[in-house]
């Protein structure tokens, strides 16, 4: 969750920390430090509460240069947002930042006997403490040592008093990246910090020891044997990590996602037909499995959900979406002919990763659908389909998203076609639909400003309700999602035909509901639904098909959306949903990138 930064090299380190925490900011916002090794080898720490913003405010009045220094955002998980809970954390001769959880720490303190030195209630002071006690003059000896004591993830950065000018980093589940580049040498949690400065990096091997100095990046195993990196190379550059005029990062992807969704698909048909042989993805899995199982987190899950919707009814065989966090301490029902599909726009999720774990101990085969080449799924799933959103800053997910939905789309698709159940020109259909979803999202993000004068009724409203049968319900799970989570508006999803089951108790004079009916097949029980809603003294926001018939005073806000086929109505509708999400939080004066408690990349249980 949190973001690490670390610099060594000729330009001033401080500069460059605080540029790299502001790209790495949305990991994790509660509190930001840096530690900078000054020319006397002397480390000095800021550390402050609150945004990057109040960190560079601190540094401002450092006069004196340094060469070397790490740099930390927080999402808080142990002791709550003070400044002495704030990275990095000193201790003795070490200086280190965090992310992740240590598990153990309780038991550390004790057996290190740590009571009375400890200033932070964070198990990443412990760690400290730890490697302190553990270190007599040799960094790698002592990390080695440091990291069979731990349970638990954790990417870790850290400076030895008495080895000035350099910085050593390991890592387990939590990730890191680093170069070295004519600037220097870098390491960080995600790509955005060093793409300012360098195209070529790596991903830091699990258990693995990097150590950066000003002209080198060495790579060391846990018994101080050194490697070679495997490099890879950034496929987008320093725009796509930029606001580029926009008001928001969360506007500007909105925006972006049909040509993300050009990118993810286009690649990947021939003669029109869906084709995954270059991402070496057989169709024997596709053909073989007996069932389907979808794993994921949050929107990734949410994406699950449509293509469940989609598939089971299509493929004739069960398909099930289970949240990661619950799939690992059940005891699925999954063997060797399943095809257990995970989602993840970072690829990092930890526990859709341990979900991907069980899943391969389960024996069943596994596909991933991620953002990040280079990833800890991605490495470890058996294939993946790289989704081609490229980064994506805002907290609340838009384009990751669409990403994943096209990609499970021409998976539901290439199985249909290979099991049978499409023929050939069935299937060339399907995919001339799903590219007729492209100009159909552009022709709703002309819509924007019409969207943004019906939240004013949203915005004073502590709930709202999305309704919708069959895809349509799948589809208001995200955008009830959205709403709450940057607008902090009370929102949730049911499926209209449940309503009269308990539900329909919470509505209540002039409360929004965002009816979704899209769905030719249940058309007529959804405006029926509405009916009883709006009898209640509802306010209904209604979205639907351009050509559907609607009668006069239905609902109080009719959004007209381009006629695509039903299966296809998520990539139009979506987008309304985010720009109501979108405006609500503008409308609100709220921070619409960065919302409470929130952090982009979830790497600790």
């Amino acid at each position: 969750m949190c973001g690490i930064i670390g610099y060594t090299g000729p330009l001033d380190s401080k500069r460059i920390l605080l540029e790299g925490l502001s790209q790495l900011e949305y990991r994790g916002y509660d509190s930001a430090g840096v530690a900078l090794c000054m020319e006397n080898s002397r480390i000095r720490l800021i550390r402050h509460t609150g945004k990057v913003s109040n960190l560079k405010e601190g540094c401002r009045k450092i006069a004196e240069t340094s060469h070397c220094g790490l740099g930390h955002t927080r999402w808080a998980t142990h002791g709550g947002v003070t400044t002495e809970n704030t990275h990095p954390h000193q201790a003795g001769r070490i200086t280190l930042v965090h992310n992740g959880i240590i598990e153990n720490y309780h038991q550390l303190t004790l057996d290190f006997h740590l009571e009375g030195k400890l200033q932070s209630e964070t198990d990443s002071e412990v760690a400290a403490w730890v490697l302190e006690s553990l270190y007599e003059g040799r960094p790698l000896e002592a990390i080695s040592k440091f990291v069979s004591y731990l349970k638990g993830s954790y990417s870790f950065c850290m400076m030895f008093e008495d080895h000035p000018g350099e910085i050593y980093a390991i890592r387990s589940i939590s990730p890191l990246v680093a170069a070295y580049t004519r600037s220097g040498s870098f390491v960080a949690s995600d790509l955005t910090a060093l793409i300012p400065y360098t195209k070529q990096y790596f991903v830091v091997p699990e258990n693995h020891i990097v150590r950066l100095t000003s002209y080198k990046v060495h790579l060391y195993d846990l018994h101080q044997k050194e490697t070679i990196p495997e490099m890879m190379e950034v496929s987008w550059n320093t725009d796509a990590a930029m606001k580029n005029g926009f008001p928001h990062f969360m506007l500007k992807e909105i925006h972006e996602q049909p040509e993300a969704l050009k990118n993810t698909i286009l690649p990947r048909m021939v003669r029109g037909l869906p084709d995954f042989t270059d991402d070496q993805i057989p169709d024997s899995i596709l053909e073989q499995c007996s069932q389907i199982h979808i794993v994921a987190c949050g929107t990734a899950m949410h994406a699950g959900m449509v293509a469940r919707a989609l598939m089971e009814p299509l493929l004739r065989i069960p398909v099930t979406v289970s949240i990661a966090s619950e799939f690992r301490y059940e005891e699925p029902l999954i063997d060797s002919k399943t095809l257990v599909i995970v989602i993840s726009q970072s690829g990092e999720t930890i526990d859709t990763l341990a979900a991907l774990r069980l899943a391969k101990s389960y024996g069943a085969s596994t596909l991933s659908v991620v953002n990040v080449k280079g990833s800890t799924i991605a490495r470890e799933s058996d294939y993946v389909l790289f989704t081609h959103a490229g980064p994506e800053i805002a907290v609340a997910s838009t384009k990751a998203y669409s990403v994943q939905l096209a990609a499970l789309y021409m998976v539901c698709c290439r199985m249909a076609l290979v099991r049978g159940a499409y023929g050939h020109e069935e299937a060339e259909n399907f995919m001339k639909e799903l590219l007729d979803a492209i100009p159909a999202m552009e022709a709703m993000i002309e819509k924007r400003d019409s969207v943004k004068a019906l939240v004013t009724h949203l915005i004073n409203e502590p709930d709202a309700f999305f309704i919708g049968r069959g895809l349509d319900y799948a589809f208001s799970l995200e955008g009830a999602l959205k709403l709450k989570e940057i607008s902090y508006i009370h929102a949730e999803a049911y499926a209209a035909g449940e309503l009269k089951h308990g539900t329909i108790a919470l509505i209540t004079d002039q409360v929004p509901v965002i009816a979704i009916g899209t769905q030719k097949k249940v058309f007529a029980k959804t405006i029926s639904n509405i009916r009883e809603v709006k009898a209640r003294g509802a306010f209904i926001i209604l979205l639907v098909g351009e050509n559907s018939p609607v009668e006069d005073g239905i609902a109080d806000v009719i959004i007209p959306i381009p006629e695509v086929d039903d299966r296809f109505a998520v990539f139009p509708v979506v987008v309304i949903l985010q720009l109501i999400a979108y405006y609500a939080s503008v409308g609100k004066n709220l921070d619409v990138d960065q919302p409470r408690n929130l952090a982009k990349s979830v790497t600790v249980e």
